[in-house]
């Protein structure tokens, strides 16, 4: 099993990438596979609220695009991390549709979700870091997940590309992030 990362940014290899990284660095250095899903700047759609995935017999969404790969992974993994830049105060649509089909596909079928250890990451030019760090956690809350965090909130601040590096407070906070899950998913391994 792994812990599964989705990089809400259309950037990659941009500052949500490099935050990401660090963090699974540090899982990865305690003997953790990891692998990430980019949903950012890719073709998905957002929850119709059809209810289609109440009456499917497997865990998936009925869409089929790359936010439906990310939920069939989710009850296999271990742990679960979700990173985005701010976009207005918030996080990209990208991962806010990820939020709400992984939500309601797990609600109907059974909570599989429940009690694995979840963590957001959003990095930001100025502002929004709080608001959008609150938007991921509320998904873990509602799963019944348990929300792992650092010395600090799980944020950066940078506008260019790779400007992140310059935070060293961020990679700081990402590096005991990912050293933090890793405790836990070993506790919870006992």
């Amino acid at each position: 099993m792994a812990v599964l990362a989705v990089n809400g940014s259309p950037r990659k290899g941009g500052n949500t990438s490099i935050m990401l990284e660090w963090c699974l660095e540090e899982l990865r250095r305690e003997g953790f596979q990891t692998e990430v899903f980019q949903v950012g700047g890719q073709a998905v759609r957002g929850c119709k609220a059809c209810g289609g995935c109440s009456t499917m017999k497997e865990y998936r969404c009925v869409q089929d695009d790359e936010i439906n790969k990310v939920i069939v992974k989710a009850p296999e993994a271990e742990a679960l991390i979700l990173a985005s830049p701010v976009y207005f105060s918030d996080i990209t649509p990208e991962l806010k549709a990820t939020i709400d089909r992984v939500g309601y596909v797990d609600l109907h079928h059974g909570n599989l979700l429940r009690r694995k250890p979840g963590a957001g990451i959003v990095v930001a030019r100025r502002a929004g870091h709080v608001h959008s760090y609150d938007s991921i956690n509320h998904l873990f809350g509602i799963l019944q997940m348990v929300t792992v965090g650092s010395r600090y909130w799980n944020l950066g601040v940078a506008r260019e590309a790779g400007a992140v590096k310059d935070d060293r407070e961020a990679e700081e906070t990402m590096r005991i992030l990912g050293s933090n899950m890793a405790w836990l998913l070993k506790r919870l391994q006992d």
